[in-house]
Order: structure tokens, then C-alpha cells, then sequence
């Protein structure tokens, strides 16, 4: 099979693309926890490394508008997602899509089972 140039991970919808956190693999002092006590867990948590376009929202003025009809019908428009690459979440893990992309896991999931997010803001010189 021939390669037609780079390859790009494109997030549809309102889902958004996690990479797993690691560390949860051990307790607060450094001791491996079995896959039993991972499993029970109901809460995951990771860093968002993509993030789909959002909400899809019809435009209103298009909804009666045939399909065949000559005038070109409007994009589709977006809610945007909360949730910003490089944010870190916390997710519902009985929601998320486990993948394995080029040798990398990642979860999939829909920003509803996103539960809350850590974002670092940026330093301006103005604050102290």
C-alpha cells in the first residue's frame, strides 16, 4: 500500500483525543497497583492532545432547503468544546474508547464525560 504523504489524526464531533496518565499506575508510594484496582475505578484522568470542532449546530435557514436545490447550502457551523489541547482532564473512564495509534495508546471521549480540566494560563509580564 503506497503513503500519499503525512498522516493527521482528525477528532470529530465533540470528542476529544487523551493520552492516558501513566503515573495512576502506582500509589502515592511508588508501589505497582494490580489491574483489579485500576479496573474498579470510575474516574481516569489524562492530557487532551486533540480536540474535535465542537457541537454541530444546523443553520436554521437551510433546514426546508432540498437537497437538490441549486443554491449551495451553508457550512455546517460549531459549538467549540470547552476542553483545549494540553489541557488535563479528568473523564467518566466507563466512556472512553481505548486506540492504539502507531505504537501510542489513546482514549476517545466525548467531551460530556469530561468532568473537569486543568489548564495553565499563561504568564504576562503585568502579573506577579
Amino acid at each position: 500500500m503506497e503513503e500519499f504523504g503525512r498522516k493527521e489524526i482528525i477528532i470529530v464531533g465533540d470528542r476529544v483525543l487523551i493520552i492516558p496518565d501513566t503515573d495512576k499506575d502506582r500509589s502515592e508510594h511508588g508501589l505497582y497497583l494490580p489491574p483489579s484496582v485500576k479496573e474498579k475505578e470510575k474516574v481516569q484522568s489524562g492530557y487532551i492532545a486533540k480536540v474535535g470542532p465542537g457541537f454541530p449546530v444546523p443553520n436554521p435557514n437551510f433546514i426546508d432547503q432540498e437537497s437538490w436545490s441549486p443554491t449551495p447550502k451553508e457550512p455546517v457551523k460549531y459549538i467549540p468544546l470547552q476542553a483545549e489541547e494540553g489541557d488535563y482532564a479528568l473523564f467518566l473512564k466507563d466512556q472512553a474508547i481505548e486506540i492504539e495509534y502507531e505504537g501510542k495508546k489513546y482514549l476517545i471521549v466525548p467531551q460530556t464525560a469530561v468532568l473537569m480540566l486543568i489548564r495553565r494560563k499563561a504568564m504576562s509580564g503585568l502579573e506577579k
